[in-house]
């Protein structure tokens, strides 16, 4: 490992806190430090494992450029601090764009002055909502499938609504590319689709596959919402396990990388629809919940979303190793070890 220390925003969120345990498992000389206001909640459970690993834990806010000025010798920033809510986008407008947006720059700006590198996680949101759905598709007995279409690459159209998250977090692709360029810190960029696995607080609109196993393990009703209400959407899933290794690898040839974006997901090999979910849900946990149903779309819904992992495959030699099955298995375990922590959780 060539950086020595190593900050990661948001990290005692999902993705964050399972970046920081792992890098300073794999890295036991290197100092990891995990920055985390706290707000989102479940993530105060994160931080006896973020302790027991050796990761230094900081209180702080990206919002407030003085929480991260404190912080020494800082060589790599990992930014994964992002509000990732769809609807709470819509809900606190001002929030998302402060905490997403703002927040970035006060971490570029950290950058700029330490002379660190980046790696940026971003989301699939950037893509247009109204353009993925006008891609062609046919309806199957389990789930929607396109019809001349395999999946969205970095080069799919970026012109059209995407919410005002996906907005957020395009707006801050776009500024720490002038940041990299304009000060000479190297950075890379990963628009990762639907993230799943161990230490995930799902909600009913981020950490879908999560949430789903958790509403069956602890016998909670849900609904499939838009499309004709029938639970057909589709989205591909990725072990977070993945995404660490992917993240490894980049830190270690960023030099080589420096500038790209990549599309990050489980692509045609890892996906579910929402209806394909409750049946291995259901297998796994043995229970059978009440699903309703509402045919309205909310703003910002997708009937299918499959990322084109070709790109970051054939630069990289990195493919999504585990399927849906180990994914929702991995959940269910770690939901049965820590049953009473998530039942106050989400009771």
């Amino acid at each position: 490992m060539r950086y020595r220390n190593i900050l990661i925003t948001g990290g005692a969120g999902f993705a964050g806190s399972n970046l920081a345990v792992y890098f300073k498992e794999r890295y036991p000389k290197t100092e990891v430090f995990s920055l985390d206001n706290l707000v989102r909640r479940g993530s105060e459970f994160n931080l006896p494992r973020l302790k027991k690993a050796g990761v230094k834990f900081i209180r702080g806010d990206v919002r407030r450029p003085k929480d991260l000025d404190f912080i020494p010798g800082i060589d790599l920033v990992i930014e994964c601090s992002a509000e990732p809510s769809v609807l709470a986008g819509y809900e606190k407008p001002a929030y998302i764009i402060d905490t997403n947006l703002n927040g970035t720059v006060n971490c570029l700006e950290f950058c700029r002055r330490r002379k660190a590198d980046i790696i940026f996680i971003s989301t699939s949101r950037v893509y247009p909502y109204d353009r993925i759905n006008a891609i062609g598709r046919r309806e199957k007995a389990t789930r929607f499938e396109w019809k001349d279409f395999s999946g969205v690459g970095t080069g799919f159209p970026l012109t059209g609504l995407r919410t005002l998250y996906g907005a957020t977090k395009l707006s801050s692709e776009l500024i720490l590319q002038e940041y990299a360029a304009a000060y000479g810190f190297k950075s890379v960029v990963n628009r990762c689709g639907v993230l799943a696995g161990p230490w995930q607080f799902g909600k009913v609109d981020q950490g879908v596959f999560t949430y789903w196993m958790l509403a069956h393990y602890f016998k909670r009703p849900l609904k499939y919402i838009g499309f004709g209400g029938e639970g057909k959407q589709v989205r591909d899933l990725l072990h977070v396990d993945d995404l660490c290794s992917l993240v490894d690898m980049q830190a270690g040839i960023l030099d080589k990388i420096n500038g790209n974006t990549y599309n990050v997901g489980g692509a045609g090999e890892v996906n579910l629809s929402l209806l394909e979910a409750t049946g291995l849900c259901r297998k796994i946990t043995g229970n059978k919940i009440k699903i309703g149903s509402d045919k309205r779309n909310r703003p910002g819904d997708i009937a299918i979303y499959i990322t084109d992992n070709r790109e970051v495959t054939r630069q990289l030699k990195w493919k999504p190793r585990k399927q849906p099955v180990a994914i929702l298995k991995d959940i269910f375990g770690w939901i049965r070890r820590h049953e009473p922590m998530l039942k106050k959780l989400i009771m």
